[in-house]
């Protein structure tokens, strides 16, 4: 089996090279729909694809024009933008996230590291996506590598649960959160992708993977 290891190293680039990559693979998924398939709902609660899709590009355009007022990200701040885009047509929802997918990384790189999130729950929402569609490699795919060493980082820096990962495919484990001195580290032994779906919250039917030292509930990383 071959073996991938991951580069704890932090890469100011990583974050945008990850967008640039989901941008190259959903981007062509989402011209190619139909006006349908952007109202079929996704595991976010209340939200369809297009919902989802108005939510990603107005995150990233708010990276690209450096416009973070206070509430920024908040649940009531996603669904104001996304009122705000109700009028639009699917398409023109589609041109904000290209051009967002293609424009916030260089911006992320002057944050050092305080943006990172972003890309990182913009590339999971592209896996809802897919997952509504019944299309392969939600949570996966050319992105991974870069993905779940964005993960890595942005588990440390909001000081997350301590976990070591036995992914599959990876030749050595995977270190996410940080320690708090009062119990040891969980432990996860699965696919990266069911990994990436505990790590944020996503649905798990139909996954195979073992816990131990943690609950499920505790493992998310964004609020």
């Amino acid at each position: 089996m071959t073996t991938t290891r991951i580069d704890e190293t932090y890469d100011p680039e990583r974050p945008g090279r990850l967008l640039l990559t989901e941008r190259d693979a959903l981007i062509p998924l989402l011209r190619d729909a139909d006006d349908a398939a952007y109202d079929v709902r996704t595991c976010c609660p209340g939200w369809t694809v297009r919902h989802v899709l108005a939510h990603c590009g107005s995150a990233l355009m708010r990276v690209v024009e450096r416009r973070f007022e206070e509430g920024v990200y908040s649940p009531e701040s996603n669904e104001r933008d996304i009122a705000e885009r109700a009028d639009w047509s699917n398409s023109r929802v589609v041109d904000e996230l290209e051009r967002g997918m293609t424009e916030a990384g260089a911006v992320m790189v002057a944050y050092k590291g305080r943006l990172d999130g972003v890309a990182l729950g913009e590339w999971v929402h592209a896996g809802d996506v897919r997952e509504a569609w019944g299309l392969p490699g939600a949570y996966g795919g050319a992105g991974l590598s870069d993905a779940l060493a964005v993960l890595g980082e942005y588990s440390r820096a909001t000081s997350a649960l301590s976990l070591h990962a036995d992914v599959d495919g990876l030749d050595e484990p995977l270190s996410l959160g940080v320690a708090d001195g009062k119990r040891p580290p969980a432990r996860y032994i699965g696919d990266a992708p069911t990994l990436i779906r505990l790590c944020t919250g996503r649905p798990l039917a139909g996954t195979r993977y073992e816990l131990a030292g943690a609950r499920e509930s505790e493992l998310p990383i964004f609020d």
